[in-house]
């Protein structure tokens, strides 16, 4: 056990000092949060030589600054961090410790000093008296409307360590769902990327110097060895070009898929990729229950949680139906109704959405529609990997042995002309 040495206000206002013994910072906290204190400084003590308690070298407030936070680094904040962050947050609420305190503890000791920043500034808001929502609202880049949402209709419901455990769940499933789809197209990349880079070694290092002695014959070479040589003479010769031209084209598709008109146009041809279409369709619609189900949970009514829901499906060819559907069930109509017109989803799927709106369990149906539309993404991303791989390997196969035989040809030429 160590021991914490504290200043804290009670609840009727007054200040007290003291110490008390916890496993660590997170544990002194909640139990100054038991006790109804709000401790504006926490330090550790430790025993000198004659026994007596004295504080660590310099206090650390709850309001950490930089000299007293730990060492750390600065790094983009992904979403595993706001994941974990989420996670952290709603144990320490639901233990009864004050989100300020909570939220200083947490910046205090994150090692991401982009992130702690943020965390940090989120504490000194609701210190000041914004509410945690509105707070995190200031960084919409890092908390999305869904999330903010979620938060707020915790505060308003009184029920915010309930809510956070429920998005911090959707947040880490997300994460896994994401995780395993990238591991899955693993293999198939990297067979792309080495077969890439065998060809440019090939082309631009080993077949530059066979141009002295195939120039000579060049009005006796096969067709195949002229291409070849033709191809690797211009990536030799012009790489630069090459390079600039290629930088170019992607600068210009990234600016284009950005632009609203490129966004929509794109996702409407993954949409129609085949074998790739239906992945994405699965893992929208998958997104599409998860979320709405968890708004649902929350408390969220419908129609404002499908307002959320077209802004954080990924596509917005399916926010602009989700958005026909909020239209419709404005009127007054249930949403199975309008999902059977669009004719998305399967129509099991929709009768299970139609039995949770009659006996009001629609959360739970909508989660377990996820949970079928997630199995079903898996198995076409599993399908789509055990066909993409060998294509790949048969497409680099293809390659190398057309460079291979486009080299041997005028050898063997030659080999038959000095008999």
């Amino acid at each position: 056990m160590n021991a914490f040495r504290y200043q804290a206000i009670e609840a009727g206002g007054g200040s007290v000092r003291g110490v008390i013994e916890a496993e660590d910072r997170k544990a002194a906290l909640r139990l100054l949060g038991q006790r109804g204190l709000f401790p504006s400084n926490l330090e550790l003590c430790k025993s000198n030589g004659n026994g007596a308690a004295n504080a660590t070298s310099a206090p650390s407030p709850l309001i950490a600054s930089r000299a007293s936070a730990p060492a750390g680094r600065r790094k983009g904040i992904s979403r595993k961090d706001i994941s974990a962050f989420t996670r952290e947050i709603s144990a320490l609420v639901a233990a009864g410790i004050p989100i300020p305190q909570a939220l200083d503890s947490l910046g205090s000791e994150e090692p991401n000093l982009n992130f702690r920043d943020v965390i940090l500034s989120i504490a000194a808001s609701v210190q000041k008296g914004s509410a945690l929502s509105a707070a995190m609202e200031e960084h919409p880049r890092l908390f999305g409307k869904l999330y903010c949402s979620m938060i707020r209709v915790g505060e308003e419901a009184g029920q915010l360590p309930a809510v956070m455990t429920d998005l911090s769940n959707l947040l880490e499933h997300e994460d896994e769902v994401r995780g395993e789809v990238l591991g899955a197209v693993a293999y198939p990349g990297f067979v792309l990327c080495f077969g890439i880079l065998t060809v440019v070694i090939l082309l631009v290092f080993v077949l530059p110097r066979l141009f002295s002695m195939l120039d000579e014959m060049s009005s006796a070479l096969p067709w195949p060895t002229v291409v070849l040589l033709a191809v690797s003479r211009t990536l030799h010769k012009d790489w630069v070009f090459l390079l600039l031209g290629a930088v170019a084209v992607g600068v210009g598709c990234v600016w284009y898929v950005r632009t609203p008109r490129g966004a929509e146009a794109w996702d409407r041809v993954k949409l129609r990729i085949p074998l790739v279409g239906a992945v994405f369709l699965s893992a929208a619609l998958g997104r599409f229950a998860r979320t709405l189900g968890t708004l649902a949970r929350a408390g969220i009514s419908l129609l404002p949680a499908l307002k959320i829901v077209e802004n954080t499906i990924g596509n917005r060819i399916l926010a602009q139906q989700i958005a026909q559907v909020a239209e419709e069930t404005r009127g007054g109509d249930s949403l199975a109704g309008p999902l059977r017109k669009l004719g998305i989803f399967p129509r099991t799927v929709v009768q299970m959405i139609e039995v949770g709106e009659e006996t009001g369990k629609l959360d739970v149906m909508l989660l377990k529609v996820a949970d079928i539309e997630e199995r079903h993404m898996r198995a076409r991303t599993k399908v789509l990997v055990s066909l993409l791989a060998p294509v790949l390997i048969l497409g680099v196969g293809a390659v190398i042995g057309f460079m291979v035989i486009a080299i041997l040809l005028p050898i063997f030429k030659m080999s038959s002309t000095l008999r």
